[in-house]
């Protein structure tokens, strides 16, 4: 580990001489490509450099020690040495996790689905809440949220929406949210004032661009049609939606919220890229299926992750087993004490796979 870490302080600095050599940044590209690079390396070099600083400071204490000192000045260097100890100890386990390797997708804008299940309208409510509180998340990291596509209820909830929300490192905040989101609360419509179950359907996909997912015009069969829905004037009366469908994968995309026909042929594009690069991702992942079951971000679609209790105020994240009394705060985009959560566990894991193996 340590020879890694010498070799990145190295590295470190032979790019932050690349980076202001006149001749590198009149290369624009090679220049992102160094910047990111160094910016990629930076906090693994900090912290090393904070390691070999506590090191210093405990050769110190200890040298000092062993020499003629009175016994006050003693106590103190003693005090001194053991916080050290203590904080190089914790330091050590943090450089391990920097240098874990890093999913190559967690710097990518995301694009996020959001399907109604199990419980009809009440389940399209709640897909337009969680829309909701992902909108509100992404606000707080100052993040962009544009909708793809959507199917709007009379009620006010979507029976599907796919949204992007752009903002460096949103895959690897929002990569946990797949799976089935289960809600328990009484429906506005239920006279009876029982609780029922409903759930919702999360799929979280790093967007690619066109250069890292191939796909062949020949593949795509491209269908347009008049949009359905309430909408204005230009609803109905033009051909401007568009499905297309990925014959090899039988992948089926379908927009219909632009007027333009162009504007939705790109949208749908934008999420058949994403949706065929997933699908290699999850069969990736299913090859190493032992490693799959140990990590959090990389559960079954279908499994049940997450339980909102109205009655009860309360949010239960059952692969942690973490529970929160703040529902309220957590529907309106608070979400970071959860993610972390996820995001620790999933390093510990991780941790304990390149220590095993």
């Amino acid at each position: 580990m340590f020879d890694k870490l010498s070799f990145l302080e190295e590295r470190f600095a032979d790019l932050e001489n690349k980076i202001s050599d006149p001749e590198i940044i009149a290369d624009q590209d090679q220049w992102r490509k160094l910047c990111k690079e160094h910016s990629d390396i930076t906090p693994i070099v900090n912290k090393y450099r904070e390691y070999n600083k506590l090191k210093s400071d405990i050769d110190e204490a200890k040298e000092m020690l062993e020499g003629d000192v009175d016994k006050d000045f003693k106590e103190l260097i003693e005090a001194d040495l053991a916080e050290c100890k203590d904080k190089i100890v914790t330091v050590e386990e943090e450089l391990k996790i920097l240098l874990l390797p890093k999913d190559p997708n967690d710097d990518k804008n995301v694009i996020v689905e959001i399907r109604g299940g199990a419980g009809g309208d009440e389940a399209a409510l709640f897909a337009g809440t969680l829309f909701r509180m992902y909108s509100m998340y992404a606000e707080m990291n100052r993040w962009g949220v544009e909708i793809l596509s959507s199917n709007e209820t009379e009620l006010g909830g979507f029976k599907e929406i796919s949204f992007s929300i752009n903002g460096t490192g949103a895959y690897s905040r929002l990569k946990f949210e797949s799976g089935v989101h289960r809600v328990q609360r009484i429906p506005s419509t239920e006279s009876g004032g029982r609780i029922h179950t409903s759930t919702v359907t999360v799929a979280v996909l790093p967007e690619v661009e066109e250069v890292e997912v191939e796909i062949n015009a020949n593949d795509l069969r491209i269908d347009v049609f008049r949009a359905g829905g309430p909408g204005g004037q230009c609803v109905n009366t033009t051909d401007s939606a568009v499905r297309i469908t990925h014959i090899p994968t039988g992948i089926v995309v379908s927009c219909q919220d632009e007027k333009s026909q162009h504007k939705n042929k790109d949208k749908a594009m934008k999420i058949l890229r994403s949706r065929i690069y997933d699908k290699a991702l999850q069969e990736h992942n299913d090859a190493i299926s032992a490693e799959r079951k140990s990590q959090v971000g990389t559960g079954d679609r279908s499994e049940r992750i997450r339980t909102y209790n109205y009655p009860q105020g309360r949010v239960t994240d059952h692969r942690i087993g973490l529970t929160l009394h703040k529902l309220d705060a957590v529907l309106n985009g608070d979400l970071n004490e959860i993610i972390d959560a996820l995001i620790t566990t999933d390093q510990s894991e991780k941790l304990k796979l390149s220590e095993n193996g």
